[in-house]
């Protein structure tokens, strides 16, 4: 991105703002196809390859050496705008062939989507001598590979209820369910956190070689490694969720990463480079793998017929916080060097795991009522 703003001399500013632009479109996009039920009126498989390759077309028109800065912004926009018919279309496509093992399906999913976003560290280290518009030809022809392997290869599922009809009532009856607003609060809270994390890891690496000069590192490659690591942790959660409960295993996720919050910015005092590589590593393990998890409690607590609609407003509503956590971090970075900034990410984490509890403590309490209940019956 960096080479980017060079080649076509934007302004001091551009970075940021090629940045938001591509999650408003991710938001903008989501709207749009939740207010139209696109993925519950349509095939989930076709409206995923289409979105793949406009989304590819748009990430790659941004190397046109005509492009203007406004035409680079629309581009990006566009590009996050399809986005919309990739993520969360894919886990709709996961819950109409999954039912109990969506949790374990949704780890690989959101895995994928992980290194997918670490790749791009990983690819501005091994590019070498070689331009800077190679990062964008790699993603957006491993985007259009993707969506022909879906298209070729995943027809709709079996567990697939179409919605014959536009539905502008969809969205209050979909958070009208306890259970489903308890869920999607959890996840509201995690993506507080995460996209902010992410986007702060080649900070808070620089951060700690600036106050230990005697440490050498590469950033871009160790990025990708403590962004990416996320896609195991999130293959393992979904395996454990099988064995042990999505609920359990999501609250525990939770919590690990609110506390890496809360420690955070003593980590950054520890002169041992390879305690705090260690960290940042577990932080990037434990930071997403609630995520999948979080979208099976979703879907399994949505209507059937509106799951796809769920899962895309959820999304748009989530990405929207990311903004939020994202600008406000980048502000407080500009005020101050201090990592304590880094606390400001704990509000997300405490947040669902307030709400989590008080519904897991009712449901408790509810289900010891009902046991009495029949016992005196």
């Amino acid at each position: 991105m960096l080479e980017l703003k060079m080649h076509f001399k934007l302004g001091e500013n551009a970075l940021g703002f090629l940045t938001s632009s591509v999650q408003l479109g991710f938001i903008v996009g989501t709207l749009v196809f939740a207010l139209l039920s696109i993925a519950d009126r349509f095939s989930p498989s076709k409206v995923f390859f289409i979105s793949a390759i406009l989304g590819a077309a748009f990430n790659l028109s941004v190397v046109l050496n005509v492009n203007t800065y406004l035409s680079i912004l629309a581009f990006r926009f566009l590009t996050g705008f399809f986005l919309a018919g990739i993520y969360p279309v894919g886990m709709k496509i996961a819950a109409d062939y999954f039912d109990k093992g969506l949790g374990k399906s949704l780890g690989y999913l959101v895995g994928a989507l992980v290194v997918g976003t670490a790749l791009p560290h990983l690819l501005t280290d091994i590019k070498g001598e070689l331009p800077w518009e190679f990062v964008l030809l790699s993603t957006s022809f491993l985007a259009v590979i993707g969506g022909i392997l879906i298209l070729s290869f995943v027809p709709d599922g079996p567990k697939r209820k179409e919605s014959q009809k536009i539905s502008l009532s969809a969205i209050p009856k979909i958070f009208k369910g306890q259970d489903f607003r308890a869920a999607s609060m959890g996840y509201f809270g995690h993506m507080w956190e995460l996209y902010a994390f992410w986007a702060f890891v080649p900070y808070m690496l620089h951060v700690y070689l600036k106050e230990h000069t005697e440490a050498n590192f590469n950033i871009p490659l160790l990025s990708f490694y403590i962004i990416g690591i996320g896609g195991l942790s999130c293959i393992l959660g979904g395996y454990l969720a099988l064995k042990f409960s999505v609920r359990k295993i999501a609250f525990s996720s939770l919590f690990l990463s609110c506390i890496c919050c809360l420690v955070s910015p003593l980590m950054f005092f520890i002169v041992t480079p390879e305690v705090f590589i260690t960290f940042l590593l577990f932080w990037g393990m434990v930071v997403i793998a609630d995520s999948p998890l979080f979208s099976t409690l979703i879907a399994h607590n949505a209507p059937v017929e509106l799951t796809g609609t769920a899962l895309t407003i959820v999304n748009s509503i989530g990405f929207a916080i990311t903004i939020i956590s994202i600008q406000l971090l980048n502000e407080l970075t500009i005020i101050t060097n201090s990592p304590t900034v880094l606390l400001i990410l704990a509000l997300g984490p405490i947040f669902g795991l307030i709400i989590l509890f008080n519904r897991n403590k009712l449901r408790t309490t509810k289900a010891i009522s009902h046991t009495v209940t029949r016992q005196i019956s």
